[in-house]
C-alpha cells in the first residue's frame, strides 16, 4: 500500500498503476490480454468503520486499483459545526485501509487541498434546498467542491458512496452528469450495527442512554419496509406514512426531529400528502435526520414499487 500526501505524488502513483499494472510489468501493446485499468475512488474523512470497508471492498471487486482519500475537508462544515473535534485516528485508519486491500491512500492536509482561498465553489442546485441542504446552508457546496477536486487530482472511473448519506449520492451523480465527469458513481447499501443502527463516525459521540435511544430511527424505518412490503401499502398515504415515523421517532425522550422527509428519488422532489405509496411511478426516500444531545444522526430507507432497496 502506498501512502501519499502530496497531489503530484498521487497524480504519480495512479499513472504508473495505470501503465505498468499491479506487478509493475507493462503489458506489449497489441497483446490480446490488454484491456482498460480501472481505478476505483473512495473519498472518506477518517475515522473508518464497517460502512468504510464495504466501500473499499466493493471498490476491491470492481477496479483494478483502488485508491482511498482521508481529508477531513473544511469548507463543508459550518460555523457551529464539529470541525475541531471531528474525530481522527490515522494509524487506525491505515491498518483498515491494509486489512481491505486498498493500493493508494491519499492523505493530504487542508493547505494541500487548499494552497490559496478558494474563489471557485460547485453549487448543485435545487436537490441541496431540502434535507441536509436546508439544515446545513453551504454544506453540499463544499462537499461537491472537494469531490470535483479530489476527481480531478485522481481520475477515477468509478467513485464509491454509501446510501447513508442519500441526498450526497443524488447531489453527486447530478454534479457528475451536468459536467459531463467521466467517473461512475457506485451507490452502496447503508451498512448498521447487529442491533440497526446506521454506522457513523459521530456514533461516537453519543452516551450510552442517547445511542440507546437512537435506535427509534432504524425502527421507524422497519415500520416503512413493513408497510411497503405489506398490501395495505395500496391505501397507504405519504401523511400516514410520515406520521407513523413521526410517532416512533418521538417515542424516545431525548429525540430532537431535524427533519422527517419523504420525497421522490433521485429527484428529491416532495410528495402529496394524501397521496397513495401504490400511485407514485418513482424511488421513494424517507429520509431522517435527528438529535440526540449535541450528536446529529442521518438515516433513511429507499423504496422502489414493491421492492425495499436498503436494508433496515
Amino acid at each position: 500500500m502506498i501512502i501519499v500526501r502530496e497531489v503530484a505524488q498521487l497524480r504519480q502513483a495512479i499513472a504508473e498503476r495505470r501503465q505498468f499494472g499491479a506487478d509493475g510489468a507493462k503489458a506489449e501493446q497489441g497483446s490480446a490480454a490488454i484491456r482498460p485499468h480501472t481505478v476505483g475512488f473512495v473519498p472518506t474523512m477518517g475515522y473508518l468503520h464497517e460502512g468504510h470497508a464495504s466501500l473499499m471492498q466493493k471498490a476491491r471487486e470492481m477496479a483494478d486499483t483502488v485508491v482511498l482519500s482521508i481529508f477531513v475537508n473544511p469548507i463543508q462544515f459550518g460555523p457551529n459545526e464539529d470541525l475541531d473535534s471531528y474525530p481522527r485516528d490515522e494509524a487506525r485508519d491505515l491498518e483498515v485501509a491494509r486489512r481491505e486491500g486498498v493500493d493508494i491512500v491519499f492523505l493530504p492536509t487542508v493547505a494541500e487541498m487548499y494552497p490559496q482561498p478558494t474563489r471557485t465553489k460547485i453549487r448543485v442546485s435545487a436537490l441541496t434546498d431540502r434535507l441536509c441542504g436546508a439544515s446545513r446552508p453551504g454544506h453540499f457546496d463544499g462537499v461537491t467542491t472537494v469531490v470535483a477536486k479530489l476527481f480531478n487530482m485522481v481520475g477515477p472511473d468509478l467513485a464509491f458512496f454509501g446510501m447513508k448519506d442519500a441526498q450526497q449520492v443524488a447531489v453527486l451523480q447530478q454534479m457528475v452528469t451536468d459536467l459531463n465527469m467521466n467517473v461512475t458513481i457506485v451507490p452502496c447499501p447503508i451498512v448498521r450495527e447487529a442491533d440497526g443502527l446506521a454506522l457513523s463516525s459521530r456514533n461516537v459521540y453519543l452516551s450510552a442512554e442517547q445511542r440507546e435511544q437512537a435506535l427509534v430511527l432504524s425502527q421507524s424505518l422497519r415500520k416503512v419496509r413493513e408497510v411497503s412490503e405489506d398490501d395495505v401499502q395500496n391505501t397507504f398515504t405519504i401523511r400516514q406514512l410520515y406520521q407513523m415515523v413521526e410517532t416512533t421517532i418521538t417515542s424516545s425522550p431525548l429525540a430532537d426531529i431535524d427533519y422527517i422527509e419523504i420525497l421522490t428519488f433521485p429527484s428529491l422532489e416532495p410528495l402529496l400528502p394524501e397521496q397513495r405509496l401504490s400511485d407514485v411511478e418513482e424511488d421513494i426516500i424517507v429520509a431522517l435526520a435527528v438529535k440526540f444531545g449535541n450528536t446529529r444522526l442521518i438515516d433513511n430507507i429507499r423504496i422502489q414499487k414493491g421492492e425495499v432497496l436498503l436494508h433496515v
